[in-house]
């Protein structure tokens, strides 16, 4: 706390003149022992001048000083046992305050401020901020943040993680957003963009040097632990959490990247410019932007390629869920291509499916025409997919169909009666009345049926409509016309009462 200049001078008078120590100060003053120390420092008095009471810990200093400029990052616990084997008894909490005294401190270093031209260096990376729930599945949010050194430009987008393809896809939209590129492109060591450091020895990852010839620019990663080199990027990214990402709502992904969007073109370039306060980012962006490397006519290809197999279903399995194929290509090795909003999969050069792509978790993204077709090959497929509806409607039925099958009853059967009850009631109340036959022991359609009527008539609710009956049922019902049967008396008449 801030105390005023009369009390200052009193802390140094008591401490100077009178030799009194800092507990004593703080008693006699009404302050805190940290106030005492930190006007002491402020003065000039190293803290091991500290007028100190003699402590147990005084013969070993030599020892611990020693220790500490050969290992400045040994742990005050561990120092403690080497001190305690050489006769220390103090205790390893009083320890650890009296070795924070007398630890050597790092030098403070003085930084170059670091200036650059226009159009020069862009730099690069990445923030976390927290994770996103989309159904099931629970994905983080990226932020993929790029900042041109010269103006203090942001480009802003979010993913639903950190992947080379995203990172790609991030590159581009700045691109696009700047209508063009800086000549050098500042990274941190992420995998990313770095793969292997052996000093000045970089393995740049393949595919950012790929994505760099392309547009024409540099790729340098900063020195290791030397993250002043890119702070330009580092406070954007501060700024970003304050001024936009705070307490701000959003319906989706799609919402959140428009609205950073018009951020970045908004009110973060309306800022004053760090470099010169008489003008703004959009101001000093419009002087930039003209030397800016071209825009090339054909943009870097993005999209993620996986090899999947098929298995026995007609589905493959990509990013958590299970999009459809023809049944006619399962037990194959195929290829996904996928971008932000669809995904394909191919057999070699022909395109068997194209989906919308799902960020959930366990969804079935299906075409009808892939179950159309295998139903009408395999009747069989039916009676599976029933109960695979069933199952996701209602994931009980599967207890009640593993009992009937145990039972040696008609699952087909089953299945068909339970989805005839889901359609009448709901999904709800077939919970609840398949829970409840579980719970009697009666694994059949008929006690569910029972369950569902005693939750209406409890409920007072009207019957459900009434399920369309089938044209094979609806047909026993038509009216047949006798036929007349004097003309079977003819053929018996013989031949001379004919004359």
């Amino acid at each position: 706390m801030a105390i005023p200049p009369e009390q200052e001078a009193q802390i140094l008078r008591y401490f100077h003149a009178e030799r009194w120590r800092v507990g004593t100060i703080a008693r006699q003053l009404g302050l805190h022992h940290s106030t005492v120390t930190r006007v002491l420092s402020a003065s000039g008095v190293p803290r091991n001048g500290f007028l100190q009471r003699p402590s147990r810990l005084d013969p070993y200093l030599p020892f611990i000083g020693q220790t500490l400029e050969k290992f400045p990052t040994l742990t005050a616990t561990r120092l403690h046992g080497m001190v305690r084997e050489r006769g220390y008894q103090g205790g390893v909490d009083h320890f650890r305050r009296l070795i924070a005294e007398h630890r050597p401190r790092p030098k403070a270093e003085a930084y170059l401020r670091l200036r650059t031209l226009p159009a020069e260096q862009m730099q690069i990376d990445w923030a976390s901020f927290g994770h996103l729930v989309i159904g099931r599945a629970r994905r983080p949010l990226m932020a993929f943040v790029a900042v041109l050194s010269y103006s203090r430009q942001i480009y802003l987008r979010f993913f639903l993680d950190a992947r080379m393809e995203n990172f790609l896809r991030g590159h581009i939209g700045a691109c696009e957003a700047w209508n063009g590129l800086a000549r050098v492109a500042l990274y941190d060591n992420l995998k990313s963009a770095v793969l292997e450091r052996q000093g000045a020895a970089i393995r740049f990852n393949p595919t950012l040097l790929a994505l760099a010839g392309h547009y024409r620019f540099e790729p340098r990663p900063v020195a290791v632990a030397r993250g002043n080199e890119k702070g330009r990027v580092e406070r954007a990214i501060r700024y970003v959490r304050t001024a936009f990402f705070a307490g701000r709502p959003f319906t989706d992904l799609d919402d959140l990247n428009a609205q950073a969007q018009a951020w970045c073109t908004g009110p973060a370039a309306d800022r004053l410019c760090p470099e010169d306060h008489t003008r703004t980012v959009r101001e000093v962006f419009a002087q930039e932007q003209p030397l800016l490397l071209p825009v090339p006519a054909n943009p870097y290809p993005t999209d993620e390629r996986v090899v999947a197999k098929a298995v026995k279903t007609p589905y493959v399995r990509f990013d958590l869920n299970d999009y459809s194929i023809p049944h006619t290509h399962v037990q194959r090795q195929l290829t996904v291509l996928a971008d932000p909003q669809q995904v394909r999969i191919l057999d070699g050069a022909q395109v068997l499916a194209c989906h919308s792509r799902s960020y959930d978790s366990g969804a079935q993204i299906e075409l009808p025409g892939h179950l159309a077709d295998l139903v009408q090959f395999k009747r069989r497929a039916a009676q599976h997919r029933g109960m695979d509806a069933l199952a996701h409607a209602v994931p009980p039925s599967q207890d009640l169909l593993a009992a009937a099958a145990q039972r040696g009853d008609n699952l087909g059967s089953i299945t068909r009666q339970l989805l005839s009850l889901l359609e009448r009631y709901g999904a709800a109340a077939m919970h609840t009345a398949i829970a409840e036959a579980l719970a009697r022991g009666v694994p059949h359609p008929n006690a569910v049926r029972l369950a569902l009527e005693r939750q209406r008539d409890l409920a007072r609710q009207p019957p459900p409509v009434a399920v369309p009956m089938p044209d094979h049922v609806r047909r026993r019902d038509i009216p047949v016309s006798p036929a007349r049967l004097d003309a079977y008396d003819q053929l018996l008449e013989k031949p001379d009462e004919q004359s």
